[in-house]
């Protein structure tokens, strides 16, 4: 990696692991909805711009149904499940069980034809990786909120589904382009409930940070980092970074809210972590050979 690949990197995990710390506080003076709709909205309004000038816009109205997907996979879904489950368990919890997304996209990728059978060490990833979601909800959750379990566990499948319909149904189109339009399709569903739910007076100084934060921040200068990072480093070794952000999340979780932190938490996070690394191992090893082989200049011509 270059500096700035490196300072990239380093921002993304930071920048990343962060929302489950803002959505909390967003929560605080906000519906879901409302904050789905001011999240999504904002973050459209900053990057169509970009969008408008490179004016890939007709390619993406063209490909409505997989981008439709998409939206409800990536966004509409996980957004509002999360900002309701926010409202009963820490934001680092949240942002533990969200580590467990390569695990099911790896199960999820093999389920529907995506890859070879699963083998070795891959069997004993998703199997490892299983154990330490289990020991988080198990000790952290137990049987006393259901319904939180369940949330969490649609968001972690939308998450999981959101990258297997853009690699399927839209690899062919610019990513910032269909970002975008997922974003401002999202805001115009949200926009007749989250507008209806908002609190008639201005909320505290601290949620009205938090909402500016998610749409900003996390959002538009996220996303416009990540595809610089992808076109520095490739997207295997850009993808990395969501190893860190479960972590940024505890440490954000635990020194500014004062979240709890036992060690259930640690033993779950450290399983999911590792068991994700080697349950997507074969998948990341023929990328980078595929952008090595890309990356290799031509052997000389011969005499």
């Amino acid at each position: 990696m270059s500096k700035q690949s490196k300072i990239l990197f380093i921002a993304l995990a930071l920048i990343w692991g962060i929302p489950y710390l803002l959505i909390k506080v967003a929560m605080g003076g906000l519906t879901p909805a409302s904050l789905v709709f001011l999240r999504t909205a904002l973050g459209a309004l900053l990057l169509l711009p970009f969008v408008l000038l490179r004016g890939n816009l007709k390619a993406i109205v063209a490909r409505w149904r997989p981008l439709l997907l998409y939206t409800v996979a990536e966004l509409a879904v996980p957004w509002v499940l999360l900002s309701d489950v926010e409202r009963r368990v820490d934001s680092s919890l949240a942002g533990l069980m969200v580590a467990s997304v390569p695990l099911v996209g790896a199960v999820l990728s093999r389920a529907t034809g995506g890859r070879d059978r699963t083998r070795g060490l891959e069997t004993g990833g998703l199997v490892m990786g299983f154990a330490g979601v289990v020991i988080l909800l198990g000790f952290n959750l137990g049987t006393g909120d259901l319904w939180a379990i369940g949330e969490m566990l649609l968001v972690v499948i939308g998450y999981a589904v959101g990258p297997m319909v853009i690699a399927r149904r839209l690899s062919d189109l610019p990513v910032l382009e269909v970002v975008t339009a997922s974003l401002a399709l999202c805001a115009l569903v949200y926009a007749p409930i989250g507008i209806y739910q908002l609190p008639k007076h201005l909320p505290a100084p601290a949620v009205v940070g938090s909402v500016i934060g998610l749409g900003v921040l996390c959002t538009a200068v996220a996303f416009i980092a990540f595809f610089k990072l992808i076109a520095d480093v490739g997207p295997t070794r850009a993808t990395v970074v969501a190893y860190l952000n479960p972590a940024v999340a505890v440490l954000a979780g635990v020194l500014l809210l004062g979240e709890s932190f036992t060690v259930s938490t640690a033993l779950g996070f450290v399983l999911i972590l590792v068991g994700a690394w080697f349950a997507t191992g074969r998948a990341r090893r023929k990328n980078e050979e595929c952008q090595e082989a890309i990356l290799l200049p031509e052997p000389p011509l011969q005499d």
